[in-house]
Formats: C-alpha cells, sequence, structure tokens
C-alpha cells in the first residue's frame, strides 16, 4: 500500500479567493444578486423604501455565501492511498478517498473530483452530501492500464457549495501519487539449464575465510555458534569470545540485457514486439531473483539499474525484494533510444566474466549481429531471443529478409550463443522450457538443422 498524508487545499490570498468565490456564483445566486439590484434601482426610483429593503437583502444573500465559502477553505483536509502502489499492466488498482472535516461547522454540499490521466479510466467524481464538525467520508475508485508507465494521480479537487446553493467554488489540494504500472510477467518453469550455476547450489563460488591462523578473520560469538570455531588467539587479544567467520557463498552473477534500439522494433502498442520484449526481460529478471541469482539489468546504450552489489549486480537476498521493485520501476518507463549500435553494452560487459548472460534483441544487422557475437566471448553461458521485423510487421515478411534473419542467428550461435528466434504470440515459457531441454546446445542446433525455436545453455 501507499499512503498520501493529509493533503490541504493550496493556499491564495483573500483578494484571488474572493474573487474566484464571485465568479463560481450559480444561476440561482445570479439570479438573486440581478433580481436585488433591480428591485434597490426600482426602489430609489419610486420612492419604495420597504421595496429597497427588500432588494438589499436578495443582493445580500449571494454575497454572504460568498463570504462564509472563502472563510471554510482551509478546513478540509483529504487523503488519498493506493492499493497497491506498483500494480502490472492490465491489473487494476484501487485508489481510496478520505475528507475530513477539520473545522467546528459541518458543511454543506461537497463535491470531490480526483484528476487522473484518460489511459487510466475516466475521471472520478463523488458527491458528499453534508459532513460534520470534525467527521471523515471515505470514497474508493479503480483504475487500471494496459500501457506501462508512471501516472500521477491528482491533485484533488474539491468543490464546495454553501447550503442555499449559490455559490459554488472549486479548490485543488496540494499532493498527488504515482501509481506504477510495471510490464506483465509470466512465471517461468524451473528448467536446468545447460553450464549453469545454481545461485546457492551445485556450482557455486564460494569466499572462504583466509587459510592461516595468523589470516582468519574472526567475529563475535553469537548464541548457537559451534564451540570448535572458537579462535582463541583473538579471543585472547579482544578479551572476549571470538569464532572463525564461516565461509560466505558467492551469488551466481546474471545480466538480462534489454535491446530498446529505436530503429530495431515496428509497431506499437501492448501487442508490440517492443512490448513483447520488455514484458520477457521483466519475466527473466524476477525468474532468476527468485533462483537466488544476483542480476543485472542492462541496456543496449550501456546504462544499468544501480544495484546494491558490486558491478551493479542486486546485493544481498534481503536486498533482492528492493533491487528487484527499482528494475521493475525502471521498465515500467523504459522507452526506445536513438543508439543504432550495441557497442556501449558491450564495452559494460567485455570488462571481465560476468556469469549467464540472457539478450532480447530486436532486429540485428550484419554489423550489430557481430558485435552482439562477441559479447558472448565474455560471458559464462550466453542465450539470445532475437525478435526481427520481418515477422512482427504485418505484411513485411518475404523470403529475402527471412534468409538475412536465419543467417544472423545462425552468427550468433556458432559463436556458442543460443540463438532463439521469438515469433508474435510466442509464449515465453514455452521458449524458456526448450532452452532446457538436453542436447539442444548451439552446436546441435547447428547439426539439426532446425530453423525456428532452439533452445538450451551454453
Amino acid at each position: 500500500m501507499a499512503h498520501g498524508g493529509p493533503a490541504a487545499m493550496d493556499d491564495g490570498d483573500d483578494r484571488n479567493g474572493l474573487r474566484s468565490a464571485l465568479r463560481g456564483l450559480t444561476t440561482r445566486g445570479r439570479s438573486f444578486l440581478a433580481a436585488g439590484v433591480a428591485a434597490a434601482v426600482c426602489a430609489y426610483v419610486l420612492g419604495q423604501g420597504d421595496l429597497l429593503r427588500v432588494g438589499l437583502l436578495l443582493a445580500a444573500l449571494p454575497l454572504v455565501c460568498v463570504a462564509v465559502l472563502v472563510r471554510t477553505r482551509y478546513r478540509v483536509a483529504g487523503t488519498r492511498r493506493l492499493s497497491p502502489s506498483r500494480v502490472p499492466a492490465g491489473t487494476e488498482a484501487r485508489v481510496h478517498l478520505r475528507m475530513d472535516n477539520v473545522s467546528r461547522l459541518p458543511t454543506g454540499l461537497l463535491m470531490l473530483q480526483d484528476r487522473v490521466p484518460y489511459v487510466l479510466g475516466p475521471r472520478p467524481r463523488f458527491v458528499l452530501d453534508r459532513v460534520e464538525a470534525g467527521g471523515r467520508r471515505e470514497v474508493s475508485y479503480r483504475v487500471r492500464s494496459d500501457l506501462r508507465g508512471r501516472y500521477p494521480l491528482g491533485p484533488l479537487q474539491l468543490r464546495l457549495s454553501d447550503p442555499f446553493g449559490m455559490c459554488e467554488m472549486t479548490r485543488s489540494f496540494s499532493a498527488y501519487d504515482t501509481l506504477v504500472v510495471i510490464p506483465r510477467t509470466q512465471p517461468l518453469p524451473p528448467v536446468r539449464l545447460a553450464g549453469e550455476a545454481a545461485g546457492y547450489g551445485e556450482g557455486r563460488q564460494r569466499s572462504l575465510a583466509l587459510a592461516g591462523e595468523d589470516d582468519v578473520i574472526p567475529r563475535g560469538y553469537r548464541h548457537g555458534d559451534d564451540l570448535r570455531r572458537v579462535h582463541w588467539r583473538s579471543t585472547a587479544r579482544y578479551g572476549e569470545l571470538m569464532v572463525r567467520r564461516e565461509e560466505q557463498p558467492q551469488r551466481a552473477r546474471c545480466t538480462v540485457l534489454l535491446d530498446t534500439r529505436r530503429i530495431a522494433y515496428q509497431g506499437a502498442g501492448p501487442d508490440s514486439a517492443f512490448e513483447w520484449a520488455v514484458s520477457a526481460a521483466a519475466s527473466a529478471l524476477v525468474h532468476m531473483l527468485e533462483r537466488g541469482f544476483a542480476v543485472r539489468l542492462l541496456t543496449d546504450d550501456g546504462s544499468s539499474v544501480p544495484g546494491e552489489g558490486a558491478g551493479g549486480f542486486t546485493g544481498s537476498t534481503q536486498e533482492s525484494a528492493d533491487s528487484a521493485g527499482l528494475m521493475m520501476d525502471t521498465l515500467a518507463v523504459v522507452d526506445h533510444s536513438d543508439g543504432g549500435g550495441l557497442s556501449r553494452a558491450y564495452d559494460v560487459l567485455r570488462g571481465g566474466n560476468e556469469g549467464l548472460l540472457i539478450a532480447f534483441f530486436g532486429d540485428l544487422d550484419d554489423e550489430q549481429a557481430a558485435v552482439a557475437a562477441r559479447m558472448r566471448q565474455r560471458s559464462g553461458g550466453a542465450v539470445a531471443f532475437v525478435l526481427n521485423n520481418a515477422a512482427w510487421a504485418p505484411g513485411a515478411e518475404d523470403d529475402t529478409a527471412h534468409g538475412a534473419a536465419e543467417a544472423r542467428l545462425r552468427l550468433l550461435r556458432e559463436s556458442g550463443w543460443t540463438a532463439v528466434a521469438a515469433a508474435p504470440g510466442t509464449d515465453l515459457a514455452r521458449l524458456w522450457r526448450e532452452a532446457g531441454q538436453p542436447g539442444s546446445g548451439p552446436q546441435s542446433a547447428l547439426s539439426g538443422g532446425t530453423t525456428g525455436f532452439t533452445g538450451g545453455w551454453s
């Protein structure tokens, strides 16, 4: 849940408040004012004192209502709460609004209106009949978006009305909240991928305590520690019980590379190739984090989400949830880049062995396919999901484009990648499952001469 604190109405000086209140006179209030002025003029012309008093009464009533509304502008507080504040695309979120009358007098008729972007649905409006002194009213509405992004909610607008219906005045609260619509994710099958070292299982790397009596790194004794691990020399030095540090497992690493080049994708909307790639990258991130990997999100322009660990990877297990949320927030607003190549991403990856590499590429030309092929040399294992425009653009597929796409997939496979052609409407879980089938590595894909879906980690 996301909680928005109490929000007071926007401040304004008395002159502006009075001017806006006069502009808010209703038809009834304007009619009373016009009738009062007309009666006063007629009374002056005809010399009728009683008619003058009636005219003054008619003209004064809407003006008194205006003055009352101006004085009550700071006496209503509002709170907004999102449940939840981060939702996948196509999922509903509920917005709760609470109005508190903090004055000593009851309010009149209140009309509540919250500003929401049009992609979230119609603008919600609520009518509150009467809020007693110190009273509270709560209302809620639902929002939903099929498009990922960050959407502001608010500021909340409140239309005040006097008991006689002479004047209506709109006030805006100053606070607003943000709804984050993240990409859709789908659960991926827990297959065993060839060449993969599990996050904390078989094939893990360990960072051992330094060997030797003099090099041991001790720590303070904790309840439940094995007394056989007591380091007596450090105990004598520090005057308290010290034990040898346990070996610390080093989490296996995984880099998820997302190609965002504008020229690599065609089409727009929730079913476009780019949105498929973003959702697939989000699914891979969540899946690898659940398996205990330290994950990093990298884009083609070389930028990555700052992680808690070294090199931008997620830190400890306790920090993985926060890191995952930060990555999903980044994917919620990721857009096309104007760059034309993958060289910046290659520069980031060529620093050393970064573990597994999962890449989601758009359309690759010969030059970018060669750059992607060199990325494999810096990775412990690599798989590429390639989306080409010939398959995703309606009516654009031809034999020449299809043959060129197959040639580039072959180049990636020869470089050690497991290159998978992602066609429109393809289920990512199906591709992921086929990637874990035994004997489906790059060499077998080449020897078998298969086209389309090939799997396996090298």
